[in-house]
């Protein structure tokens, strides 16, 4: 049986590892280890671990962030499959044999991911990751089961068989150890926030799949780091959100897309501070002032991503654009937007 890694992240969590490591631990067989990586916690982290004996401790020095802390704990870690799982998740009794079996019967496939549900309402998609994510052809991301903040509830529409993605959610990630290394993991520098759909972007234009397995469901509280509003968050995904653009798209795209894009962030900006939030109005300026300033720190890799592709061309990736699907035409769930 091929060997599964569980790794999960903390960083002062032992209040939700307390409450979901539980779930983790009873549905982990014998080929299944349960490794808890902690990012320099200073809570009870390490005291809630220790009451599960079969959970392993990796201690970091510092909190290096959701992509370093991943990097430098799957660096120590030896398994056929990693699974990323937040320390928010709650999973159910089987939700690792079909994630396996799938895998192991389809060698063109990456990474994946089960359905990720509402742990506070579960009868609803979480916002994270849905049924599997997609970009527009502006970088905004959006899955099956949510549109910007449009959350459908879970009525088994996306049931089925499993399906192609162009990114799986980091809540709960499931990768084979062999394409991790061999495209070097997460970009560390992107601290948190887009850094799963940089991975995955990178591994889709390399001819790899990524897919969501819906017979796997886990569910996800969501929020647990930083808040929907939080300034800090709001800088992190508008900056990534332009580097995993500058670092993956086609030659010919990078350019209009790059220009537009421009004008759509000062509209959210000005948006934010019409509604009052002065805070993420500036996070947004600073994204992009941020973004102008250390863009050319990734030419390099930017070159290797275009050099390493396939084609450009990626299913995944919507053509059109999402604001223009959702605002003007009103088009606010996956099937509405991919009719044919």
């Amino acid at each position: 049986m091929t060997s599964i890694a569980v790794v999960i992240l903390n960083w002062n969590g032992a209040e939700m590892l307390h409450r979901f490591l539980p779930s983790v631990v009873a549905a982990a067989d014998d080929q299944t280890r349960v490794i808890v990586a902690d990012n320099g916690s200073t809570d009870a982290s390490a005291s809630v671990v220790k009451d599960f004996p079969t959970v392993e401790w990796l201690p970091l020095a510092e909190n290096h962030g959701f992509a370093e802390g991943y990097n430098r704990a799957l660096a120590q870690v030896k398994a056929d499959y990693y699974i990323l799982l937040n320390s928010d998740v709650e999973v159910t009794p089987d939700w690792l044999q079909p994630l396996r079996a799938y895998m192991d019967s389809h060698p063109e496939v990456a990474a994946c991911q089960p359905k990720l549900l509402d742990w506070k309402d579960k009868q609803k998609f979480e916002y994270a990751g849905g049924a599997g994510g997609y970009l527009d052809r502006y970088g905004y991301p959006y899955c099956r089961g949510r549109v910007f903040a449009d959350i459908e509830a879970d009525h088994g529409q996306y049931d089925g068989q499993a399906w192609p993605v162009l990114w799986a959610t980091g809540a709960a990630l499931m990768i084979r150890s062999t394409d991790w290394h061999k495209v070097g993991g997460l970009d560390g520098s992107f601290f948190a926030h887009m850094e799963e759909i940089d991975l995955c972007w990178r591994l889709r234009a390399r001819g790899r799949s990524i897919v969501c397995i819906p017979d796997s469901r886990v569910y996800h509280v969501g929020g647990a780091t930083l808040s929907k509003e939080n300034p800090r968050k709001t800088f992190l995904n508008f900056r990534n959100n332009l580097l995993l653009l500058y670092k993956n798209l086609p030659e010919a795209d990078l350019r209009p897309v790059m220009r537009l894009r421009r004008l759509l962030d000062y509209v959210a900006a000005l948006k934010f501070l019409l509604s009052g939030e002065t805070g993420n109005a500036r996070a947004v300026i600073q994204a992009r002032r941020e973004f102008k300033q250390i863009r050319n720190n990734y030419t390099a890799t930017r070159q290797e991503n275009l050099r390493k592709a396939t084609g450009d061309t990626i299913p995944e990736i919507m053509q059109k654009s999402l604001l223009w699907q959702y605002y003007a035409k009103g088009k606010k769930t996956f099937t509405q937007l991919h009719q044919p």
